[in-house]
């Protein structure tokens, strides 16, 4: 692997699976660090340039334009790993809610080593519905509280982001049922990372 690449693991799934609290929960673990777009996006100024872009897109429950993503989420990574939250020498990518595009997938070629695809496989939408509904109100998200933008979600989910997840070898991509507790579905992720951790952060040549 090239050393300039970050060893990387992906959450995929469509709103509402889980990706983001599975994501936390590992990300507490030694040896991962959680990065979710979602909650880098919320976090901008909404009063600043960035922040007025982001609730033009994520009102209609549509996604935020590809070299914009990328762009923060490049600078993101480069405040974590300033900061010391991220080592990438002994630590793992957890991305949720990136690459959400066959651009995006393209444009992170060169700074992210993805060595496993979590899919959380939820086929209940209206379950999905209910638990985003319910975190808009927890969370004080207004924008997952319309179901007619968390149904638009879905829809650019199906349209946009299943072809990146179609793209990668099926050797590196673990579908994990996500309708049962959070501390099941964990049990099921760390079935598939453990082993992987184990590997590649006792062989450095990983």
């Amino acid at each position: 692997m090239a050393r300039d690449k970050f060893s990387t693991i992906l959450l995929f799934g469509i709103p509402g699976s889980g990706k983001g609290t599975q994501g936390a929960i590992l990300g507490s673990m030694p040896g991962f660090v959680h990065l979710g777009m979602g909650d880098v996006f919320r976090s901008l100024d909404r009063s600043s340039a960035l922040g007025k872009k982001f609730l033009e897109y994520s009102t209609r429950g549509d996604l935020v334009p590809d070299e914009l993503t990328v762009e923060i989420w490049r600078r993101h990574v480069d405040e974590m790993i300033a900061s010391g939250a991220y080592r990438p020498d002994r630590t793992f990518l957890l991305l949720d809610g990136v690459p959400r595009s066959l651009a995006q997938a393209k444009a992170l070629e060169p700074f992210v080593d993805v060595k496993l695809v979590l899919h959380l496989v939820a086929r209940n939408q209206s379950e999905m519905v209910e638990r985003m509904r319910k975190r808009a109100i927890e969370q004080k998200r207004p924008d997952d509280a319309d179901v007619a933008v968390i149904r638009r979600r879905f829809e650019v989910y199906a349209e946009t982001t299943e072809p990146v997840l179609r793209g990668f070898a099926p050797g590196i991509v673990c579908d994990v049922e996500a309708t049962g507790t959070p501390a099941r579905v964990m049990l099921s992720i760390l079935e598939a990372v453990v082993p992987l951790q184990e590997k590649c952060f006792v062989n450095p040549l990983c």
